[in-house]
């Protein structure tokens, strides 16, 4: 379990999400994370820059593929640097079929990642990726992103699933359509039994206004109770982009999930 006993409370010390400035919307380097995590007690940090692609595709969120060798690097001296705490290599993933040798043989392979978390910052639709920021404002892309996520669950190359909810940045209204996508999201993660991230980051992100009311465009809490539905496992990260976010919102994500009676992953397995 994710969760233990400390002082009568409820503590989270591990977070498997992390990101460093290479991936060009976040500040500062690996070893800065890893400081932070001493000085805020986590016993487990998971570096998880957007991965590199190799032919580069979206740039503008992740390293470039030459930056790779010194990513890598910067994990391997970090876990030397920091023997009191669990650092593992990761990396955050869209999935797409050319890219399944990449991350299966490349980086679980040959550079040894512990793991990879799956994502849907962008999805295909008619034949065009569209971002799951602004993309997801219908039916039909509601259906496409969701359509996805489960893809990516099924390549069985990731870990756990980042964020399923984020598609409630721009569909603003929990009605039938999002009912339905979730539902399909919820049974794959159930069958694939896939752990799904409540994620820290949006609930430091500014809220959006909504026809019912102020709301974080994610984590969204109706996602989470129909989740409780499901034989399904959750995960919470606070998806830090900066050191000194590194254990935030942890509490709080924790807290949702035990809210809507839903189970934790242990991932204890990619620490051995």
């Amino acid at each position: 379990m994710q969760l233990c006993e400390y002082a009568g409370m409820m503590k989270i010390q591990k977070n498997y999400h992390t990101h460093t400035h290479r991936c060009k919307h976040a500040s500062q380097d690996v070893s800065h994370y890893c400081a932070a995590a001493v000085e805020q007690g986590l016993s487990v940090l998971g570096i998880s820059d957007h991965t590199a692609l190799p032919d580069n595709r979206w740039p503008h969120i992740r390293m470039d593929i030459g930056e790779l060798p010194d990513y890598i690097r910067a994990v391997d001296e970090a876990i030397k640097s920091y023997p009191e705490l669990t650092i593992l290599k990761g990396a955050e993933c869209e999935y797409a079929d050319e890219y399944h040798e990449f991350f299966e043989d490349t980086l679980l392979g040959e550079h040894r990642f512990d793991y990879l978390i799956g994502a849907a910052h962008f999805f295909p639709m008619e034949g065009e990726w569209l971002g799951s920021y602004g993309g997801t404002d219908s039916k039909a892309s509601l259906q496409s992103y969701a359509k996805y996520f489960i893809k990516s669950m099924e390549s069985g190359l990731f870990a756990f699933m980042a964020h399923p909810d984020l598609f409630g940045n721009s569909y603003l209204t929990w009605d039938e359509n999002t009912i339905h996508a979730s539902r399909d999201m919820l049974t794959a993660a159930a069958e694939l039994q896939v752990p799904l991230e409540i994620n820290g980051y949006g609930l430091r992100k500014p809220k959006i206004d909504t026809p019912s009311g102020r709301r974080c465009m994610y984590p969204w809490l109706p996602f989470w109770e129909l989740a409780s539905e499901y034989d399904i496992r959750v995960i919470v990260n606070s998806d830090a982009h900066r050191p000194e976010d590194v254990s935030s919102n942890l509490q709080e994500a924790a807290e949702l999930g035990i809210r809507c009676g839903l189970k934790f992953a242990d991932l204890g397995y990619l620490e051995s």
